[in-house]
């Protein structure tokens, strides 16, 4: 991917002054869905400092379903980030792909200075991220679609290995005695869901099964592993992919009055609170939050310095990382905070 293309280099010319400054009003952030300004650090007109850089616009567009706080822990990294580079961020959503690179055509159409997408279905995103490209507005990936970011040359990755986390869990698995497992798949088609639990059948030496359910549908997602587990006793494992869906499991082991453990991908803070007491096993963390803070200051980064990480061939990988009783302590405090 040529970097240096006219299209490119129109709107990053070298960097203006980088150097911080204190005190200022915060960038505003908005959504479609009801965006709000980035919380202020401190209070009293104290921070770590603000980018005096000119101002940019970045849209972030994810495949976010009603209800599912993971995003709210990406956005509020992404807030923090466009807080600090003097960027006006703009955040939209939409589950289905279709929707989804509309929403990023919308911000083509809105000019913005840099875009950052998740990829969950790449191949429904490649034709409008090429649009973005040849407006001139780099374009970079965050949570999904590690496998394909190269390919849909984008500058750059935020995230983690998913199928690499998929066979991490996979050997956990193994080392707390599991047999018997069902991975549970909130979402149909998404890649990075599908990675995990194939990277999970890899390593794991028991036998798993995934089970497809609705996650926009929190009472069905109950019902519907509640009915799994009471048609198969010998499940012992309940593996989620995400925490809301981790805390309904709970809910279904006690209907079905099952032995299962649940044990998931990714934290929140009522997860946090749910390991702790004993109710979930172990959590794998991904650092949402990261996530979304890496990929709105990655491209101020390349806009004022002509800077990318991984120098545009490696991805920044923001996990994974066990989370159980041993080590929850430390996590839990900054969960509390929407950070973790």
């Amino acid at each position: 991917m040529d970097r240096s293309s006219p299209a490119r280099s129109r709107r990053f010319a070298p960097a203006v002054a980088l150097a911080a400054t204190a005190a200022l009003t915060l960038a505003g952030c908005s959504s479609g869905s009801g965006g709000k300004k980035a919380d202020e650090e401190g209070g009293s007109g104290a921070s770590a400092g603000k980018a005096d850089t000119p101002s940019m616009t970045v849209a972030l567009v994810t495949h976010q379903a009603p209800g599912d706080t993971f995003w709210d822990i990406v956005r509020k990294g992404a807030e923090a980030a466009a807080a600090k580079d003097n960027v006006k961020l703009v955040y939209s959503a939409d589950p289905n792909a279709g929707n989804q690179a509309n929403l990023v055509q919308n911000a083509i159409d809105q000019d913005v200075d840099g875009i950052a997408v998740t990829l969950a279905k790449p191949d429904a995103l490649k034709n409008v991220v090429a649009k973005a490209q040849q407006a001139g507005i780099p374009v970079v990936g965050l949570n999904s679609g590690l496998s394909d970011w190269k390919q849909l040359g984008l500058l750059e990755f935020f995230g983690q290995d998913e199928t690499v986390a998929g066979e991490a869990f996979g050997k956990r698995l193994n080392e707390v005695g599991a047999k018997k497992a069902v991975c549970v798949v909130q979402e149909q088609g998404n890649i990075g869901l599908t990675q995990r639990c194939d990277g999970l059948k890899q390593t794991f030496d028991g036998s798993v099964e995934n089970l497809y359910v609705n996650g926009t549908d929190m009472p069905s997602v109950q019902s519907t592993i509640t009915a799994k587990l009471r048609q198969d006793s010998a499940i012992d494992h309940v593996v989620t992919l995400g925490a809301p869906f981790a805390l309904t499991a709970v809910q279904s082991v006690a209907e079905a009055g099952s032995d299962a453990e649940v044990a998931t991908f990714d934290l929140n803070k009522q997860l946090t609170g749910a390991i702790q007491k004993g109710d979930i096993e172990f959590a794998v963390d991904q650092q949402p939050y990261l996530q979304g803070y890496l990929a709105v200051d990655g491209l101020w980064l390349y806009r004022n310095n002509g800077n990318y990480s991984g120098g545009g061939e490696q991805p920044v990988l923001t996990g994974p990382a066990f989370v159980d009783k041993s080590n929850v302590d430390a996590v839990a405090e900054f969960a509390a905070k929407g950070t973790r």
